[in-house]
């Protein structure tokens, strides 16, 4: 069990350290929603919110450990009393890039060896992972790396392309905090989903009004899928649900629709309810792909790569085709 310093506990204030802190002042969650003199704590708990919901990452007013503590502990009360899962999922992944940022300069750190011992504490308790220090950066077990690089596509996590020695990944201290970023957001959601339900007092009322004020702006109508494949059904329910869909399945349902001849203008709104949407970024890529190559949109892959990426949901309807473009038209 590791103790966490004042630092530590204002860059992690998802680690149950942090409601003891509470505690230890003297306060309840009560008092910050409804002493006076505490109701700056309650508009940065909805402002840390509300950066998350934009796509990004929350830097304090102050330094103080008490703004940083105080407002992602009202913020997770706050959620809870909201019920919006997307709200949850945006302010997680958000808590977790922040969380990264810090994790990979305590790793990183060449002259302060507690703020390394201290990291690599955190990692082990949240993960139930081995890591160790080498002077070519992190060393984890092969089994724990595989288990955590299985979501990524990139040809750069596959373990061939990696350097293990004695049963060992190496890696820099960025690619394992990238590495762990999904099981970091993942713990945050879990605290705020499994925290017990508190009662919706006077003072959190007008907080929790903005916050559904907020969540409405995500809502997406569901999408008539008709006689869409299953892959793409998959993937529809995936964003629509709030949940992460992974680069190859964003990439496969963008050029699905493009060959249906839906433009980004349609295809945009179907993304707004991932974890990391930014309108602007999706736009670009949309209209990336669209452009494609040699004056043509990128092409649709098979069912074979959409296998081998772990995105196919066959139904018996699927039956000698080979390319998502093909569904329907054979029965047809």
């Amino acid at each position: 069990m590791i103790r966490l310093g004042r630092d530590e506990l204002a860059k992690y204030p998802f680690l149950p350290d942090a409601g003891k802190y509470l505690a230890d002042q003297g306060f309840t969650l009560e008092d910050l929603g409804t002493d006076p003199d505490l109701a700056g704590f309650m508009e940065e708990a909805v402002r840390r919110i509300e950066v998350a919901a934009d796509g990004r990452v929350y830097s304090p007013p102050d330094s103080s450990l008490d703004a940083s503590v105080f407002s992602f502990l009202l913020a997770v009360v706050l959620l809870r009393m909201t019920h919006a899962m997307t709200l949850v999922r945006r302010f997680s992944l958000a808590e977790a890039r922040r969380a990264e940022r810090h994790l990979e300069r305590d790793l990183g750190s060449m002259q302060d060896g507690e703020r390394e011992r201290l990291a690599l504490g955190i990692i082990e308790e949240l993960f139930s992972i081995s890591v160790s220090k080498t002077e070519e950066g992190v060393a984890i077990d092969a089994p724990d790396y595989l288990a955590r690089a299985s979501s990524f596509h990139e040809r750069e996590w596959k373990l061939v392309n990696r350097r293990v020695d004695s049963g060992k990944v190496l890696l820099t201290a960025h690619e394992t905090v990238r590495l762990l970023r999904a099981g970091i957001s993942e713990y945050i959601s879990e605290r705020i989903t499994s925290a017990p339900a508190p009662p919706r007092a006077a003072g959190f009322s007008g907080a929790v009004a903005r916050l559904e004020e907020l969540a409405a702006r995500f809502h997406v109508p569901t999408a008539q899928s008709g006689e869409y494949p299953p892959c793409v059904k998959h993937a529809i329910e995936v964003l629509e649900k709030g949940q992460n869909l992974p680069h190859s399945g964003r990439f496969m349902l963008a050029t699905y629709l493009i060959s249906r001849g839906q433009g980004a203008d349609q295809i945009a709104p179907l993304f707004k309810n991932a974890p990391d949407y930014n309108e602007r970024v999706t736009r670009y890529q949309l209209n990336q792909i669209i452009r494609g190559r040699d004056g043509g949109p990128y092409s649709c892959p098979s069912c074979e790569k959409i296998k081998r990426d772990g995105l196919c949901f066959a139904t018996p309807e699927c039956d000698g085709i080979f390319h998502p473009g093909q569904f329907g038209v054979r029965r047809a």
